[in-house]
């Protein structure tokens, strides 16, 4: 049996200025095409992680320490310009605010234009042939009609699409998704949901999945870290974690799941994405 290489590997400590120990030695890893949830409370530390991973952490005034190994180099030790080349290439980052980062005044064509040029410089036939694909990878329609339409033009639901186009550009292997259906209606969740487990499927791209929402982790994720207090406090296979969870912070998450009306509690929590 041939072993396939770990693609990340993370342990991680972050602070932020007057507050320490943010995420105090989280580890976790990743193999190539798998699916992780990564779960903890508001305030936890999750988004400040993803924005780690990137090398982004100081935009926002903190600070992280340890290792990010990603397909064995060490990204800790990576200068900007390497970093500059994996962003939206190798690791691509989905954010959960769509108005927060798609350009108001700009067209969602022009914006996975610049999306692709950050990273290709072929002709313009090839850039609208891969942007095209991208779209209809999302299921948008990649027509000149909704391609000149600003992102107000747009629902919530099809602005969240258009970020995930443009994390999937390139084919990235690793997809960051922070929180990507918070913003959405429950319907469209589940949309997104599936969305990214096809994109898991067809792409082979492995994505790590940042959310509190449990039934939807239960849904998509092949394995689960528990964030509490800083630390990655349980990181099992799916239904391990749901069936026999080890500690009681996990305990505490699992029996919060609010219970469908005469289903035991193991059908309630199990949201479906496939």
């Amino acid at each position: 049996m041939i072993e396939v290489p770990t693609l990340l590997q993370v342990r991680l400590s972050l602070d932020y200025l007057g507050r320490p120990g943010v995420l105090d030695d989280a580890i976790f890893e990743m193999n190539p095409g798998e699916i992780v949830g990564l779960v903890g409370g508001s305030g936890s530390g999750k988004s400040s992680l993803a924005l780690a991973l990137l090398r982004l952490l100081h935009l926002k005034g903190g600070n992280a320490r340890g290792s990010i190994r990603f397909r064995g180099r060490d990204l800790m030790c990576a200068g900007e310009r390497e970093m500059r080349r994996l962003r939206g290439k190798e690791i691509a980052f989905v954010p959960q605010s769509p108005s927060s980062f798609l350009n108001p005044a700009l067209r969602i064509g022009e914006q996975m234009n610049e999306a692709w040029k950050a990273h290709r410089s072929g002709p313009r036939d090839e850039m609208r042939q891969a942007v095209n694909r991208a779209i209809e990878h999302v299921g948008l329609p990649a027509e000149p009609s909704f391609l000149e339409r600003c992102p107000g033009q747009v629902s919530a639901g099809q602005a969240q699409r258009v970020l995930i186009a443009m994390a999937v550009l390139h084919e990235p292997c690793l997809l960051v998704a922070d929180e990507p259906t918070s913003s959405l209606d429950v319907i469209t969740q589940a949309e997104v949901a599936r969305l990214l487990t096809r994109l898991n499927r067809d792409l082979g791209m492995a994505v790590l999945y940042i959310s509190h929402d449990l039934p939807s982790v239960a849904g998509l994720c092949h394995r689960v870290a528990i964030l509490h207090q800083g630390r990655v406090v349980e990181f099992a296979d799916t239904e391990v974690l749901f069936e026999r969870p080890a500690h009681a912070y996990t305990r505490s998450l699992i029996e919060a799941i609010p219970r469908l009306p005469g289903r035991p509690r193991a059908q309630s929590r199990v949201f479906t994405a496939a």
